[in-house]
């Protein structure tokens, strides 16, 4: 199996393309990526502007297209918004059209999508077949989704990964929560009740290669473990972890007036069920969140 991916210098596909034989990565600054991948075949690619170059196609099998914008970090400009849509929706239309205009296409599609196409659901168990909400990042994920799911008609088949919080060593969610907690200075978000999707990195590249292997596995699938806990929760186990106290909320009003819109990533409650996965035969390498943090931490 041969791989073209895309956002190969962000952290999963870092990750990802590690785990590849002979990897070929579209990206918008070859020289960039080569230093920071090593030894890779490396095609210049501007998601917004148009196709890839058809060249970078050649004996690929699989293209799994993990690019897109950071969604957090900071506050929703129109300007970010802007750049949050056309890296994802009309890059991945690009990316298909691309497909769409070879003689010979590769046979799997694996688009990256979020946990974030569900919105804000409280309690309720979450599996592949619930609906998604109305929010921005919701109606982002659903468009996102669609672009992808216009290479089916090319007979390319296509999976589109929900991935929930990644967790992992140097970077993702974790680069940014680890200062104040090793301070003794973190603590939950709001009233912590929110569900948290999370998923260890290694799960996360394991289920992209899973999906890529098996032909049972296509449209959407939750890359969420199968041990959902709420932010209380998750921040229980990571004071103890590093062997600190997390005495320190932060409340819904405070993320809001800081974050603005995109404090609703940090409050939405999306507890993802791993169905899909199960079903088609994925085992978790780390289905446990205490065990998982111990690990990486």
């Amino acid at each position: 199996m041969r791989a073209l991916v895309t956002g190969a210098t962000g952290f999963i596909g870092a990750a990802l393309v590690k785990a590849l034989d002979r990897p070929v990565v579209l990206t918008r600054d070859p020289s960039r990526a080569r230093r920071a991948l090593g030894s890779v075949e490396a095609f210049p690619w501007e998601p917004a502007s148009g196709p890839p170059s058809p060249d970078a196609f050649t004996g690929i099998d699989v293209v799994v297209n993990l690019a897109g914008d950071p969604v957090a970090g900071g506050r929703w400009t129109a300007a970010r918004k802007r750049s949050m849509y056309e890296s994802r929706v009309l890059g991945t239309r690009h990316l298909v059209e691309g497909m769409r205009r070879l003689p010979a296409r590769p046979r799997v599609l694996i688009s990256a999508s979020a946990v974030g196409y569900y919105g804000d659901r409280g309690d309720a168990p979450l599996d592949e077949t619930a609906s998604p909400g109305g929010d921005y990042l919701a109606t982002l994920c659903v468009a996102w989704e669609g672009e992808a799911q216009k290479a089916a008609p090319l007979g390319v088949r296509v999976v589109t990964p929900r991935i929930g919080v990644v967790l992992g060593k140097g970077g993702g969610a974790l680069a940014k929560m680890l200062p104040p907690f090793r301070m003794g200075a973190g603590g939950r978000l709001g009233a912590g009740g929110q569900w948290m999707a999370w998923i260890h990195l290694d799960d996360v590249v394991g289920l992209i290669l899973h999906a890529a292997a098996r032909e049972n596995v296509r449209g959407a699938i939750n890359a969420a473990a199968p041990g959902a806990v709420t932010n209380a929760a998750f921040t229980r186990h990571l004071a103890a972890a590093l062997h600190r106290p997390a005495i320190f909320p932060i409340p819904a009003i405070a993320l809001r007036l800081l974050f603005g819109e995109m404090a609703a990533v940090l409050l939405a409650s999306q507890r993802a069920v791993p169905r899909a996965a199960t079903e088609s035969g994925y085992t978790f390498r780390h289905p446990d969140l205490a065990g998982a943090l111990r690990r990486i931490v």
